[in-house]
C-alpha cells in the first residue's frame, strides 16, 4: 500500500482511468452532499488564508488482467462517491467556461482534457472515470455535453450536476477555480500481491454515505474475486436480486432479508446492524475464497430473495397464497418471516403441497393474531420463530401434522390462545386503538365472502357514540355513564360505513334508518343484524358483542388435533 497526500486535480491529471466494479453500488449523492462539496470549494476558494482542503481519501487498485493499451486502470475501492461528483462540478465549470472572457488561465478544452478525458484515447478508454453499468451512460451523457432527456438516465447524477450548473451561475468562476486547486486527497495505491481489499475496505472511515449492511456483504462476497467470475456472480445472481427488489425496496429492504436469511441459517437473530459481522461467522473468508461454494452460497442467497420478495412484496402470481402472504404484511408480522421463508422454501422444492402451506400460513397468522388481541408480550416471538422447527424437532415428511401439534403443546409465555381466552379478550378489547384495528375489521368483513369488500371506502363507526347526547343517554338507561365507559370502543359497538360525518351523533334509529344511507340499507356483513334491532343498549351491544366473537374464532383458528 502506498498513500500519497495529493492536490485532486494533479490526481486526474495524468492519463489513466478509473473505474467501479460492477458490484459497487450506484451513484448515491443527494443534494446536501453536493451542498457540502460546494460550500466547502467557495469557502477555501474566497479565503486566501486557507491553503489547503482536504476531500478524504481516494483507494485504488491498479487491474488484474493487465494494462489496455498506455493507458493505466484502476479498480475504485473507496471514493468513488466523491470522485464522481468531483467530475460532474468540473464538467459543469468548463462549460460555464465556454463562451465567457476569463482570467481563469485555463480553456474548457484544457479543462476536460486534463481532468476528464484522456485525450488521445478513443472508445471507453477516453473516460477518466467509468462507473457501474447502470450509472455509466448517465455520466457519460453528461460530460459529454449532451443534450437531456436521456433515457432510463440516473435521477441522482442529473440532479448533481444540475445543481452544481446552477450554483456556478451565481459565483465567480476564479473562486470556483481557485478552490478546487486547493482540494486534496490522500491517495492510496493497493498492491494486488500483498494489500487485501476488502480488510482495507472495511476499515475505511469514509466521509460519505455509510455503506448498508447489504452493500457490505456483498463486496464481502465479490471484492476479492477473480474479475470474470466476479462478472458472472454479480450478473447471474446479484443484479438480478437487486432488479427483484427495485431501487427503493432494495435500499431499504435488502438489510432486513440478510437478517432474515441469516436467522433462518444459523437459527440464532443478529442485530440489524451486526448482519454483516454475522454473516462473515456463517460464511468465513476460506468459503467466500473458495469458487465452488461460493457461487453455491451466492445461489442459495438469491433463491431466498425471490422467496423474501414474494412474501413482503406480494409479487406471489398464486392469488390464493397472495392473499395470505398480503395479511402478514397488513398485520406488520415481520417476526414471523424467518419461519415463513423456510416453509416457502420448502413448498418451492415440492416438499409440501400448496394447500398445506396455506394452512400454515393461517396457523402462523392465527397465532400471531391472537396473542396480541389477548395483550400476550410479543418480545418472546422473535426467538420463538427463529428456532421453531429445529427445537421442537418439526417432522417435515407430516408438516401441517406437526406444526398443529408443536402450537397446541406450548405453554406460558409462548401459548397459543384458546378460544374462550381469545374470546374472552375479543369481547373487552378497545378495539377503536388497537393497533391491528384495519386488519380486524376487513378480516371480520371479508370472512366467506365471494366479493370482498374494499375496506379502505369505508371509515370507522361508533354505533353507540364517542359524545353522548341527551336522547342516547335516555337510549342507554339510568347507567349510561357506566354502560358508555365500558362499551364505547369495544368490538359489538364499532362497525363500517361510508356515511360518519351523516351519522354524527344521531340517534340509533336515525342512523338504521336513515334514507338510502341507513345501516339497514348497508351491503356490508357488519350491518346486518341492525336491522332487526330496536334498541341500541348494553344488551344489544353484548349481543352483538358474542356473535362476532363466534366468528373471530372461525377466522383465527386454534390448532387442529
Amino acid at each position: 500500500m502506498k498513500a500519497n497526500e495529493i492536490s485532486i486535480l494533479k490526481f486526474l491529471q495524468e492519463p489513466k482511468q478509473f473505474f467501479v466494479p460492477i458490484f459497487q453500488r450506484r451513484y448515491s449523492w443527494e443534494e446536501k452532499h453536493c451542498k457540502q462539496l460546494w460550500e466547502d470549494v467557495i469557502r477555501v476558494g474566497q479565503d486566501d488564508k486557507i491553503k489547503h482542503h482536504f476531500l478524504g481519501s481516494i483507494v485504488y487498485m491498479e487491474q488484474e488482467l493487465g494494462m489496455i493499451g498506455a493507458i493505466p486502470r484502476y479498480l475504485v475501492i473507496d471514493g468513488q462517491q466523491r470522485l464522481t461528483t468531483l467530475s460532474l462540478l468540473l464538467s459543469a465549470l468548463s462549460r460555464a467556461i465556454n463562451g465567457k472572457d476569463s482570467n481563469l488561465g485555463v480553456t474548457p478544452k484544457r479543462l476536460s482534457n486534463y481532468y476528464l478525458f484522456n485525450e488521445h484515447e478513443e472508445g471507453v478508454l477516453r473516460y477518466k472515470q467509468l462507473l457501474t453499468q447502470s450509472d455509466r451512460k448517465t455520466l457519460i451523457h453528461l460530460l459529454e455535453n449532451r443534450n437531456l432527456p436521456l433515457t432510463n438516465a440516473s435521477p441522482l447524477l442529473v440532479e448533481s450536476y444540475e445543481f452544481f450548473e446552477k450554483r456556478i451561475k451565481e459565483v465567480d468562476l476564479e473562486t470556483v477555480y481557485t478552490g478546487l486547486q486547493k482540494l486534496m486527497i490522500v491517495s492510496v495505491a493497493l498492491d494486488r500481491t500483498v494489500d487485501n481489499p476488502q480488510l482495507i475496505f472495511e476499515s475505511l472511515n469514509s466521509t460519505g454515505i455509510s455503506l448498508s449492511q447489504a452493500d457490505l456483504v456483498r463486496n464481502y462476497v465479490l471484492m476479492g474475486q477473480d474479475l470474470k467470475f466476479q462478472k458472472r456472480l454479480y450478473e447471474e445472481y446479484w443484479f438480478p436480486m437487486e432488479r427483484l427488489f427495485g431501487k427503493k425496496e432494495y435500499t431499504v429492504r435488502f438489510d432486513r432479508f440478510m437478517r432474515d436469511y441469516l436467522t433462518l441459517k444459523m437459527r440464532q437473530i443478529p442485530k440489524l446492524q451486526n448482519v454483516y459481522e454475522a454473516f462473515k461467522v456463517q460464511y468465513p473468508s476460506y468459503e467466500i475464497g473458495n469458487s465452488v461454494k461460493l457461487e453455491a452460497i451466492v445461489k442459495e442467497i438469491s433463491r431466498y430473495a425471490k422467496h423474501f420478495v414474494d412474501i413482503t412484496l406480494l409479487k406471489e402470481e398464486d392469488p390464493e397464497l397472495r392473499e395470505c402472504l398480503s395479511d402478514f404484511v397488513e398485520m406488520r408480522a415481520e417476526v414471523a418471516y424467518p419461519f415463513l421463508l423456510e416453509v416457502y422454501d420448502d413448498y418451492a422444492k415440492a416438499r409440501i403441497e400448496k394447500a398445506d402451506v396455506i394452512k400454515i400460513f393461517r396457523l402462523v397468522e392465527s397465532y400471531i393474531f391472537r396473542r396480541s388481541v389477548c395483550g400476550i408480550p410479543t418480545n418472546v416471538l422473535n426467538k420463538l420463530f427463529a428456532t421453531l422447527m429445529n427445537e421442537n424437532n418439526v417432522d417435515k415428511n407430516k408438516y401441517l401434522e406437526s406444526l398443529n401439534d408443536v402450537f397446541r403443546k406450548m405453554q406460558t409465555y409462548r401459548r397459543y390462545p384458546t378460544d374462550s381466552e381469545f374470546k374472552q379478550a375479543f369481547n373487552t378489547k378497545d378495539v377503536y386503538n388497537f393497533t391491528r384495528r384495519n386488519y380486524l375489521f376487513r378480516k371480520l368483513e371479508n370472512f366467506e365472502r365471494k366479493e370482498p369488500a374494499l375496506i379502505t371506502d369505508y371509515t370507522i363507526e361508533h354505533v353507540m357514540p364517542r359524545t353522548l347526547t341527551e336522547a342516547w343517554q335516555q337510549e342507554l338507561g339510568e347507567d349510561f355513564q357506566r354502560v358508555h365507559e365500558v362499551w364505547v370502543h369495544k368490538i359489538g359497538n364499532l362497525t363500517l360505513t361510508g356515511y360518519n360525518s351523516d351519522y354524527s351523533n344521531s340517534p340509533f334509529k336515525k342512523k338504521r334508518d336513515m334514507p338510502e344511507k341507513g345501516l339497514r340499507f348497508s351491503p356490508l356483513y357488519l350491518n346486518q343484524s341492525f336491522a332487526g334491532t330496536e334498541q341500541w343498549n348494553e344488551d344489544a351491544i353484548k349481543m352483538r358483542t358474542a356473535e362476532l366473537a363466534e366468528k373471530a374464532c372461525k377466522i383465527w383458528i386454534y390448532p387442529e388435533d
